[in-house]
C-alpha cells in the first residue's frame, strides 16, 4: 500500500501541476514555437535578399571586368596612337633637323669659301703689288698716271652731249 499511496500522489501532483502548468506551459511553448518560426521566415528572408545583394554585386564585378577589358582595350589603342604620333613627330623633327643641318653645313661651306677667296684675293693683290712695287720705279709710275688720265679724258669725250650738259647745268 505504500506503494500505491505513493503512486496516487504522484499522480494527484502531476495532475495538479498539468492543471495549473498546462496554460502557462502551453502559451510559452506557443511563444518559443512563434519565436522559431518567425526567427526562421527572417533568416530565409535575409537568406533571400543577401543572395540578391550577391547576384547584384556578381553582376557589378561582371560588369567591371567588362569595363576593365574595355578601358583596358582603348588605353592600348590611345598608347599605340600616341607612339604613332610621336613617332611621327620623333621622324618629322629628324627631318628638319637634318635639313636644317645642311642648310647650316651650306651657309657653313659657302661663307668658308668667301672667306678663302677673300683671303687668296688678298693675298694676289699684295704678291701683285709686290710684285709692281719691284718692277716699277718713281717715272713709270708718273707715266702710268698721266696715260690713265688720258685715257678717262678720252672716255669723257666720247660721253654723249646731252650728258655734258646734265653736267654743265649741275
Amino acid at each position: 500500500m505504500d506503494f500505491l499511496g505513493k503512486v496516487i500522489n504522484f499522480v494527484v501532483l502531476l495532475g495538479g501541476l498539468i492543471y495549473f502548468l498546462r496554460n502557462p506551459l502551453r502559451n510559452f511553448l506557443q511563444a518559443r514555437t512563434k519565436s522559431f518560426e518567425d526567427a526562421l521566415r527572417e533568416t530565409k528572408n535575409s537568406r533571400v535578399e543577401a543572395e540578391k545583394r550577391l547576384q547584384d554585386v556578381e553582376n557589378r564585378l561582371e560588369r567591371i571586368d567588362r569595363e576593365i577589358e574595355q578601358i583596358q582595350k582603348q588605353a592600348e589603342t590611345e598608347g599605340h596612337a600616341v607612339e604613332k604620333r610621336i613617332l611621327q613627330d620623333a621622324k618629322a623633327g629628324a627631318n628638319r633637323l637634318k635639313l636644317l643641318s645642311q642648310r647650316e653645313i651650306e651657309r657653313l661651306t659657302q661663307a668658308g669659301i668667301r672667306q678663302i677667296r677673300q683671303y687668296a684675293a688678298e693675298l694676289a693683290t699684295a704678291l701683285a703689288l709686290q710684285r709692281i712695287q719691284r718692277r716699277i720705279n718713281k717715272e713709270d709710275q708718273s707715266l702710268l698716271i698721266d696715260r690713265s688720265i688720258e685715257r678717262l679724258e678720252k672716255l669723257y669725250e666720247k660721253s654723249s652731249p646731252s650728258q655734258e650738259i646734265r653736267t654743265r647745268a649741275h
